[in-house]
Order: structure tokens, then C-alpha cells, then sequence
């Protein structure tokens, strides 16, 4: 399996991200969500704060920033506890994820606020649903103000907003070619 080129630095941003092997589905019903959540908390939380993330059907995203040198391991025993137990309640085998988890570093403001809106926008993209608070596997809700979670940290982002409705606003103007910026701005 092919290694990652970006180390996870304490103290730096990055979004962390997999899909399933041949695009198939991760999560099977409401209970593999949530399940996957509760993982998150025991196997990464000590190690990172999640800033933003959104869980799809076939992947999932999330905005990390890093404490622990060791936080590259504590993703593997993540996704190796979660993928055991996927396979235990599915009766199947093998990978469920497409190899090792995928890192991008976060390296400027704009790149952390663009990738939180294209995170929580995922599931209106994917025409699941017409609005990001209407997905719940999503940290959005508590962006919008509309959940009082524990795990996302928002304030990171939202402090680059005059208030929460702005950056509500910010989300609603999503186009799809708003990718592009993303992109452009991981270029250094």
C-alpha cells in the first residue's frame, strides 16, 4: 500500500479523507454513522480537534488540526476498529476503505474556510439533500447553530465571519466550480 507524502505535524490543519474500495458504501444504515462518530471520539479526539466533517454514504471528510505525533496512528487503529466492526455487522471481509487514509494540509486561512463550506455542501452536491442542515452526519448544524455538538470546533473558522449568519450565507453561495478554488489554493 502506498505511504502518504504529507506528514501530520502537530499544530497544522489538514483534511483527512477515504472512500470505500471500488466506491462502495462505508456506512449501511443511521447506527453505522453514529457508530463511526463514537469511534472518531475514542480513537482521535486525545490526538486532534475536529474542526468540520461530513459523513456520505460511499466517504467521508474531515477538518483536523493536529496535537500528536502520534495521530497518524491513532487514524490507522481508527479506521481498522471501525472496518472490523463494519465487516462483523455485514458478514463480509477483506478492506472496506480504499487504502491508507488520504491528508492534505490546510495551509492558508481561505484554504480552511473554502474547504468547510465544500465539506458541509458534500451532501447537496451529492443530491442527497437540498440543504446542509437538512444532513445530520454533518458538523454544519452546529456552524448554523441549530445543534450544540461537543466534537466540532468551529470557532476557527466562524471567527473569520462576522457572525454565524454570514458564514450561513458564505455555505448557501457554494457552486459546484467552487472546487476549483479549493485547488488552486493547495497550490504553493
Amino acid at each position: 500500500m502506498p505511504r502518504r507524502y504529507v506528514a501530520l505535524v502537530p499544530d497544522e490543519y489538514y483534511h483527512v479523507y477515504n472512500r470505500g474500495c471500488n466506491c462502495q458504501a462505508i456506512f449501511c444504515d443511521a447506527e453505522n454513522y453514529l457508530f463511526f462518530l463514537r469511534r472518531l471520539r475514542k480513537y482521535l479526539l486525545p490526538s486532534l480537534d475536529v474542526i468540520a466533517y461530513c459523513l456520505m454514504p460511499t466517504h467521508y471528510h474531515l477538518l483536523v488540526h493536529v496535537h500528536s505525533a502520534d495521530t497518524s496512528q491513532a487514524l490507522q487503529r481508527f479506521s481498522i476498529s471501525y472496518t472490523k466492526a463494519f465487516n462483523r455487522q455485514n458478514g463480509r471481509v477483506g478492506a472496506l476503505f480504499l487504502g491508507a487514509f488520504k491528508a492534505k494540509w490546510v495551509t492558508k486561512n481561505a484554504y480552511l474556510i473554502h474547504l468547510s463550506r465544500y465539506i458541509h455542501m458534500n451532501p447537496v452536491t451529492a443530491g442527497l439533500v437540498t440543504k446542509p442542515e437538512d444532513w445530520v452526519f454533518s458538523s454544519f448544524r452546529e456552524y448554523a447553530g441549530l445543534r450544540r455538538g461537543t466534537m466540532p470546533r468551529p470557532a476557527v473558522v466562524l471567527s473569520q465571519f462576522p457572525s454565524i449568519a454570514a458564514y450561513v450565507d458564505f455555505v448557501a453561495e457554494y457552486r459546484e466550480d467552487d472546487v476549483d478554488v479549493i485547488l488552486e489554493l493547495t497550490l504553493d
